[in-house]
Parts: C-alpha cells; structure tokens; sequence
C-alpha cells in the first residue's frame, strides 16, 4: 500500500513538472508573436519608449492605415493568393508524380535520374544565367515567371518518394491484378495514402510562393499587374526607413506619423496571418492521412 502511494505521489509530480514545463514552452513560443502584435498595434511615438510587452499601451490603428494606404498593396495580395494556390497545386501534383516514377522498381533508369536529380541541389547556374534563361524562355515581365520555375523541386520529389518507399509494394501488385492501371494506382492508392508528406510539402511550397519577392524584383519589377504583397510591403519598409514614396508624395506625411519599428511589426502580421489560417486546414489533412496509414498497417 505504501509502495502504491509513493507511486502515485512520484506520478503527480512528474504530471506537475510536464504541465509546468509545456506552459512555459507555451509562453516562450507565443510571447514573440504576442510582442510583435503589441507593437504593431501600438502608436509609434510611444513604441520608440520601449518597454512594450504583449499588449499595446496607446492603441492604434494608423500603422496598419499607412501600409494599406499604399497603391498596388490590393493587387499584390491578390497575385499572392493566386500565385499560393496555383504553384501550390502544381508543385504538389508534379513532386508526387515524379516521386511515384523514381519508386518503381520497374522503372529502369530510376538511379540514374534520381542522381542527375540530385546533382541539380549542389549545382545550379547562377543568378545571371537564370536571368537570361528566363528571358529567352519569354517569361519577363509576365506571370508565369512565378509558376514554371518552380513546378519541380527535388527535395520534395526525394521526400514523398521516401514515403512511398516505405509503402507495401503488394498494394500496388494487388491493384494491378486487379485490373487497374498505372494511373489509377497513382490516384486511387498512391496519393490518400501520401497525405501526411504531401501536406508537409504542400504547406513548404505555400509558404515560398507566399513570401517569396526577389523574383518579383527581379523579373516583374517594372510591370506593377504582376506585382505581389511581399515585393509590395519590402518597398513600404524600405519608405519608411529612407523617408520617400516611390508612388505617392501625399503619403509622405502618412509616412513622417510612424516609425520603421511599426511598419516593420504590422507587416510581419500582414504576412504571418494568412499562413496561420492556413495551417489548420493542412492539419486536418495530416489527421486524416495518419489515420489511413494506421488502418492500412
């Protein structure tokens, strides 16, 4: 009996300390955003005090007027969006594709492809013989430049086909028995089972075309329909930093009321909302694939 209650007092405080350390890893990791939050909705004269922790002192909303306020910020979310979703897609579709290819045992030149694959991860051309090689192709100064490039990445291919690898192999000797061809083994048994890796991958890709801008810089810089929210909010902060307005000179007093600080806050949550919207979706779906690999084992 005594060696039950020491047990059950020795279980207590093992409950007690994890509780205790989960809220402070809980604290340590929202404390930042909470901060940045603060600041973002706090008035920039006072910011310039400091001492802000993770509530505002002089509430405001004139950081988040003046990043609003700027011309092209509406049109740059909207090709954010669309850019997110498509390169999203295709990105996934096109890495599970391949990575299905590479598994096969079949699949002859699978080692060979998988090494000049990997090849291209330690060896790339470089900024300028990438700029020319999107000129050539005729993607300047068009949206395209923000899909084509990125269709394929070879880290992903290399991550869902180590995930299929670990599938049984029979399922899809199964499958063929049963009539069913290459296409419907992809699409009916390969992908519902790849659902955890593929909204891993998914959410990498989303949040590159999300926060992605030196391409828009680089290659739609001159073209403000192409423009999207990252390039759009790195040249409000870059206004407010140098005190000039690439578009508006009404904006200048807008400008003069803020501090680089807020600005630099408010667009970190203009940026990081959309993602942490987004991420619960992609968690139901990382739910639902482990539950299909556990009824598959």
């Amino acid at each position: 009996m005594q060696g039950y209650t020491q047990r059950s007092v020795s279980d207590k405080l093992f409950d007690t300390f994890v509780y205790v350390f989960m809220v402070i890893v809980a604290i340590v990791t929202l404390y930042p955003f909470l901060n940045v939050l603060a600041i973002s909705f706090n008035d920039s004269i006072d910011t310039v005090r400091g001492g802000l922790t993770i509530y505002p002192r002089e509430f405001t909303l004139k950081n988040y007027e003046t990043i609003f306020g700027f011309d092209g910020l509406l049109v740059g979310f909207r090709n954010s969006v669309i850019r997110t979703v498509v390169g999203t897609l295709i990105g996934v579709i096109s890495a599970s594709m391949m990575a299905y290819t590479l598994s096969r045992p079949d699949f002859q030149a699978r080692r060979w492809m998988s090494f000049v694959f990997a090849l291209t991860m330690y060896f790339t051309g470089g900024l300028i013989p990438g700029f020319l090689l999107m000129k050539n192709l005729g993607l300047i100064g068009t949206f395209s430049v923000y899909i084509i490039p990125a269709i394929l990445s070879v880290w992903n291919v290399f991550i869902v086909r180590s995930y299929i690898d670990g599938l049984p192999y029979a399922l899809q000797e199964s499958a063929k028995i049963d009539g069913a061809n290459d296409w419907t083994i992809f699409w009916k048994i390969i992908l519902p089972l790849c659902q955890p890796v593929l909204a891993t991958i998914a959410l990498f890709i989303a949040v590159g075309h999300w926060n992605a801008w030196l391409d828009t810089y680089l290659f739609n810089n001159r073209n403000p329909g192409n423009t999207t929210l990252q390039y759009e909010l790195m040249k409000i902060l870059l206004s407010t930093q140098t005190g000039s307005n690439y578009r508006d000179p009404n904006a200048q007093q807008a400008i003069a009321a803020v501090s680089p600080e807020s600005i630099k806050m408010a667009i970190t949550i203009v940026v990081t909302v959309p993602i942490l919207l987004v991420y619960p979706f992609l968690q139901k779906y990382f739910v639902k694939g482990m539950t299909l690999g556990a009824v598959k084992s």
